[in-house]
């Protein structure tokens, strides 16, 4: 018997499956660093008032913490699901759930209107968004990595990444432009909900972008193979989610040590700053979005180009590179934010969402190479979002209670420096990937998971 073999995407689709790709994770990142602007700048206020400054933004930025928590338990499913029934049908689940949970926090009542109710219904809401973000990633960036072909899937998986820096800067921008029309008061009163009702108008055109491309054909050729060895006898294929946790746990941990770094400087930079700048340095609410504005433009534009980079020399390298530049620019980043103006908020942020853009971009394609066809939802998925409990959910509490404990900046920089090594030491451990072939497993096979821990090392 023979199985359909992948065919490469002619050269009209893959742009706009790189495009149905970017939409979808523009929105949801849009829905979930609204909240974490909003926790920074209004929560406090609305939903957990009487409490000092600080201790009100720490128990907003708990909230903020919960998606996190929410986001393991969605790549188990989300991993499970899309690795059995592809990963175009479990993209639409997740779109739709993050939709309706931020467009119900547009509506949600305050502390004023139903006291201790309105922050468990804040939290619960919150739940529904980190659990859709965590099986949103892994499918959006295989969607893309498993229609493209070696040469260039670092550079075409490397967009659904910017969805991340036009998902901040969208959200940004929106809360910038409230901010600037209208008063504290107002803000306060009704404007923070409009960025949050928006959402539901953007999930609609993402949904009708999305529901237009085709499954992945890599995915649906290991699909075919699997079919035919059920019905063939051919032995009892285990679960996606088992299978890839005995098999391929080494790049599970690469994965997730990977993230360390990642993670934790990019929610220092563009969430626990609105914080510092407004607090310690006594910048206002909209110069520091301004600052995070521009620098996510920026994130946006070389992330595509640190992903052509990695097709050129390596994951490994540029991956290398980032996490030692976010490292060594920890200080002077908190240096140049402490001078108080609004240009060297700028190049801090800036500069410091460059480096992290030379990791975010070819982790797409770095982490999609590391896992068999038919566990590779399961395993990217896995290896992002469990990561995120540790690094980005707390991050801004981390950094928040530093600031709190010493006013200064020297513990949260050598915070970031800490994850930075881990980076190093995990990413250094990796092997390159950039020229595998993604029909294959890890071991050279047709798409399947290896055999044994053994059979993943042989290679």
């Amino acid at each position: 018997m023979t199985t359909p073999s992948p065919h490469p995407p002619t050269p009209n689709s893959l742009p706009r499956i790189v495009l149905a790709s970017l939409i979808g994770t523009t929105i949801e990142w849009y829905d979930f660093f609204l909240y974490g602007s909003a926790a920074a700048l209004v929560f406090n206020k609305l939903f957990f008032p009487g409490s000092d400054p600080l201790v009100g933004t720490l128990l907003s930025f708990l909230t903020y913490a919960v998606g996190f928590a929410a986001r393991p338990v969605g790549a188990l499913v989300f991993g499970h699901f899309g690795d059995r029934l592809g990963r175009k049908k479990l993209l639409v689940v997740s779109l739709l759930m993050m939709g309706s949970a931020t467009c119900a926090i547009g509506v949600l009542p305050t502390h004023s209107a139903v006291g201790s109710l309105a922050p468990v219904l804040l939290t619960a809401l919150r739940l529904v968004q980190g659990f859709a973000l965590g099986g949103e990633w892994g499918g959006a960036v295989l969607l893309v990595s498993e229609h493209g072909d070696a040469r260039r899937r670092g550079f075409w998986a490397a967009w659904p990444q910017t969805g991340a820096p036009a998902g901040q800067l969208l959200a940004t921008g929106v809360l910038s432009a409230l901010t600037a029309s209208l008063s504290d008061d107002a803000f306060l009163t009704w404007g923070w909900r409009v960025p949050f009702l928006l959402s539901g108008l953007l999930v609609m055109v993402g949904l009708w972008i999305r529901l237009s491309v085709d499954e992945s054909p890599v995915f649906k050729a290991a699909l075919a193979r699997s079919e035919e060895r059920r019905r063939s006898g051919d032995g009892t294929e285990r679960m996606p989610l088992v299978a890839v946790l005995r098999d391929q746990w080494r790049d599970i941990l690469v994965a997730m040590g990977a993230r360390m770094a990642e993670n934790i400087s990019y929610y220092v930079i563009t969430a626990f700053i609105l914080v510092y700048a407004t607090e310690q340095t006594h910048l206002s609410k909209q110069t520091a979005l301004n600052a995070v504005l521009v620098g996510s433009a920026v994130h946006f534009a070389v992330i595509p180009a640190w992903g052509a980079l990695s097709d050129r020399i390596g994951r490994r390298p540029v991956y290398l590179l980032g996490a030692a530049g976010v490292g060594a620019w920890a200080f002077p980043f908190f240096a140049l934010v402490d001078r108080g103006s609004f240009p060297s908020l700028v190049v801090a942020v800036t500069v410091g969402l460059v480096c992290h853009g030379a990791m975010y971009a070819p982790q797409a394609a770095f982490f999609s190479e590391m896992f068999a066809t038919r566990v590779r939802y399961s395993g990217t998925s896995i290896g992002a979002q469990f990561s995120s409990v540790a690094a980005g959910a707390p991050a801004p509490l981390i950094a928040t209670a530093l600031l709190a404990d010493y006013g200064s900046a020297t513990p949260i920089a050598l915070y970031v420096m800490a994850a930075a090594v881990l980076t190093l030491v995990a990413v250094g451990c990796a092997r390159e990937t950039r020229h595998r072939d993604l029909a294959e497993g890890p071991d050279g096979t047709a798409g399947h998971a290896p055999r044994s821990a053994a059979a993943a090392e042989r290679r």
